[in-house]
């Protein structure tokens, strides 16, 4: 791709054997962030140390740096000596090698519209002479108890964190739905907590009007009672919208009431829209559950109830270990894989 652009007029070697995208060869540069040029300043660059090299222009980026002593053996041969790609041409190198010259859906978070993303469209677009993406998403941060994520705040979790504490994918996806993705998200564990809740809720929906089998590439008629809560997630993406108008749906339902086909209709939207959302609400019986691990949750629900808390503590962190997590009602409970 480099050398494409440097045959083309739009990048240059400098004599360090760095290579630099002439940001003036490709007009558009700055359509996705509506950057003006008067707005790539030297400070800005001054930002990126990592591309401070010999360039024609402040607005110039780095598609191929020369090799310095701290990099080590972190390097490539290549026609203009010794060094390694820029992070920008990297991404379009595997865009276009996994997906082609033009593709739907390029997503990211909010901070890479300025440069990276800017930086793909002007590369890509100029060595193919294509449109490089008809669609571009970009996504809000994520907060962690109303504070930035960060190992420094101690408030960096994992998804094996998540697991640690009896929380499932479901339940954590459930959250990451519930806020716009332009907004950003406040993640709580009491969050995952009424999520569980949210989760329950529909799974008692679903066990009152029975499962349906899963459909591929269903229409829009197909979602039946259910089209409001698709409307929401085909409006800039709703998810939250949606998820508020699809349970006051299933609270407007009365299953017990419904002749067979209206039936059939709804449980067929709602198997739909949950497969949209991506939950799977299924939970295995009891007779899929090992011996071993019925007799764990067993044990650890009896020392609840003895209000031995460290002993049901120990007892639900083997579990987890096992990949089980323990769900308790107010006179029961229920056991569900990870």
């Amino acid at each position: 791709m480099i050398q494409k652009l440097v045959a083309s007029g739009h990048a240059y070697a400098a004599d360090d054997g760095s290579v630099y995208f002439r940001t003036d060869s490709f007009p558009d540069y700055g359509k996705l962030s509506r950057l003006k040029e008067r707005e790539i300043t030297t400070n800005l660059v001054e930002r990126e140390q990592s591309d401070e090299y010999q360039r024609d222009s402040a607005a110039d980026f780095a598609l191929w740096k020369s090799r310095r002593p701290e990099d080590g053996e972190n390097f490539w041969e290549s026609p203009w000596g010794q060094g390694r790609p820029g992070w920008h041409i990297e991404c379009s190198a595997m865009a276009i090698k996994h997906l082609g010259e033009s593709f739907d859906l390029h997503s990211g978070g909010v901070d890479l519209i300025f440069p990276h993303h800017e930086n793909e469209i002007a590369q890509s677009e100029a060595a193919t002479g294509k449109p490089f993406v008809r669609h571009w998403f970009h996504i809000a941060h994520l907060m962690v108890d109303g504070a930035k994520m960060s190992k420094s705040l101690g408030n960096l979790y994992t998804l094996a964190d998540v697991e640690a504490r009896g929380h499932t994918a479901e339940e954590l996806r459930y959250v990451l739905l519930s806020g716009s993705y332009r907004q950003t998200l406040n993640f709580t564990w009491e969050s995952l907590t009424a999520a569980r809740k949210a989760l329950a809720r529909l799974r008692d929906f679903q066990q009152k009007i029975g499962d349906q089998p899963a459909y591929l590439l269903p229409e829009e008629k197909d979602f039946d009672i259910f089209v409001p809560v698709l409307d929401a997630l085909q409006s800039d993406l709703n998810t939250a919208d949606a998820l508020g108008r699809l349970f006051t749906i299933i609270k407007s339902i009365d299953a017990a009431s419904l002749q067979p086909a209206d039936l059939t209709a709804i449980r067929h939207g709602f198997t739909l829209i949950m497969i949209t959302f991506g939950f799977n609400l299924t939970e295995p019986s009891l007779a899929e559950v090992p011996e071993n691990i019925r007799e764990l949750a067993e044990q650890r629900w009896q020392a609840k109830l003895n209000r031995d808390w460290s002993l049901a503590d120990t007892l639900r962190q083997q579990l987890t270990t096992a990949g089980w997590t323990i769900k308790d009602a107010a006179d029961s409970y229920q056991i569900s894989p990870l």
